[in-house]
């Protein structure tokens, strides 16, 4: 092998090790990785700048804004309050309406977001009904993975793929990937109930008058803010379903994205400087930053025909039979994104995918659909598999509630495997 090839191999390896590792920030080694690419000579500057996906990045940042501004509104609090009267504060109630609330979310913002606003209303919930927050919370783990796997905007992969294939636009996520979650939902929220009906069952007959005596009157902030963001963000949803229905029409979806938030923006602070200073501030520039140098570390191994080699020997090994291809992509995605972060893993798939279409593969629709629920379903699987599972479980220990690895694990890795063999099922079943 040539020095460019060994020493791709070499720098990627040891990033993705740190990477996973958690001892050194995923953001600064991300990004030290993808200069090391640029100084050992691996990707020129152009090459680099040229691998960076824009367009994923402006969908993130605008989803990212427009969420932000509608936090502040309260809805979220609203909602789950209302969810914890109309229950009548029944455990069990709740954690399926919690859970609908999460899923739903999830769908249309980011996975990441949601559980940042939902899991600390959670706990006050439970902590006013005197019932254990461990099944809440874990289920809003599964539920926000599962809701987010159903668009094209709900999880960072799915925001990947949508930016690197141009054929899959918002409706055909909806439509390819939301029949299979409705049931991984539906079964994975039963098992949770069966296995924690103990703690729920104990709770039961405790007083709930506390969350049925919480005014709901003063907890949106401002409806003018509220109808604003629902305005821009009906506009940016049906901007993405309009995508690719309308001949000769074909805004990105970054494009959108960013549009929706300069809209909200435009409408909820033209002159408020400060305002928009704290708005800014709080989108998570650290991921945007994590994806510029996974974007620049792929791109080293991509511009060197390691990925082309890769999806070379995937193809020799299933010998290019779609059913076995298409599986092997599924459970490979799902079990590597159980025990490492999806995000990078995701990024190095997606060339790989497209380099089994240039040899030959004729419908790469299957594998596309394989690599979405693998990834964000197989995120389910571990503590550390997704954002969202390691937001929800950092808020937790914020408030004393303690779940060890091996603790979810026991839990969460069969129903997720649970999951992904629905999936296999599912994707036989339609497309093979």
């Amino acid at each position: 092998m040539s020095y460019h090839v060994n020493a791709a191999l070499i720098i990627f390896i040891i990033t993705y090790g740190l990477i996973v590792s958690e001892k050194v920030h995923r953001t600064i080694i991300a990004l030290f990785g993808a200069m090391m690419m640029v100084l050992a000579g691996v990707i020129t500057q152009e090459q680099a700048i040229h691998h960076v996906d824009f367009n994923t990045l402006a969908l993130l940042i605008g989803m990212m804004i427009q969420v932000l501004v509608l936090s502040k509104t309260g809805l979220f609090r609203y909602l789950s309050v209302w969810a914890a009267q109309k229950t009548k504060g029944n455990p069990v109630a709740l954690l399926i309406s919690l859970s609908v609330l999460v899923a739903v979310c999830s769908a249309l913002l980011d996975n990441v977001t949601t559980v940042l606003l939902t899991v600390p209303i959670t706990f006050t919930l439970t902590r006013d009904l005197k019932v254990s927050p461990v099944p809440f919370i874990v289920a809003q783990i599964f539920a926000s993975n599962i809701g987010g796997t159903c668009t094209m905007i709900g999880d960072p992969p799915n925001i990947m793929i949508a930016s690197k294939v141009k054929e899959l636009d918002f409706n055909s996520f909806i439509m390819n990937l939301v029949p299979p979650c409705i049931l991984i939902f539906v079964l994975t929220i039963a098992l949770l109930l069966y296995i924690y009906r103990k703690d729920l069952a104990a709770a039961k007959s405790r007083n709930h008058q506390r969350v049925m005596n919480i005014k709901r009157e003063g907890l949106i902030r401002s409806v003018p803010l509220l109808r604003r963001c629902l305005f821009t963000l009906g506009i940016t949803i049906f901007l993405f379903c309009c995508h690719g229905q309308i001949p000769g029409w074909c805004l990105e979806s970054g494009t959108i994205a960013v549009t929706g938030a300069s809209l909200l923006l435009l409408l909820t602070m033209p002159h408020h400087d400060r305002a928009l200073e704290v708005v800014l501030s709080r989108v998570e520039w650290t991921t945007i930053f994590f994806f510029v140098g996974l974007f620049v570390l792929v791109g080293g191994l991509q511009v060197n025909g390691i990925i082309s080699w890769m999806a070379a020997q995937a193809m020799a090994l299933t010998h290019g039979e779609p059913v076995a291809t298409t599986m092997t992509v599924l459970w490979l995605s799902a079990i590597m994104s159980a025990f490492v972060d999806n995000i990078p893993f995701v990024a190095t798939m997606i060339p790989m995918v497209q380099d089994m279409g240039a040899m030959g593969f004729r419908d790469l629709e299957p594998l596309w659909w394989a690599l979405s629920l693998g990834a964000c379903l197989g995120g389910n699987g571990t503590v550390i598999g997704a954002s969202a599972n390691v937001v929800a479980l950092a808020l937790a220990r914020k408030h004393n509630m303690n779940v060890t690895f091996w603790g979810f694990f026991k839990v969460a890795f069969p129903l997720m495997l649970m999951s992904i063999a629905i999936c296999s099922v599912y994707l036989w079943l339609r497309y093979l």
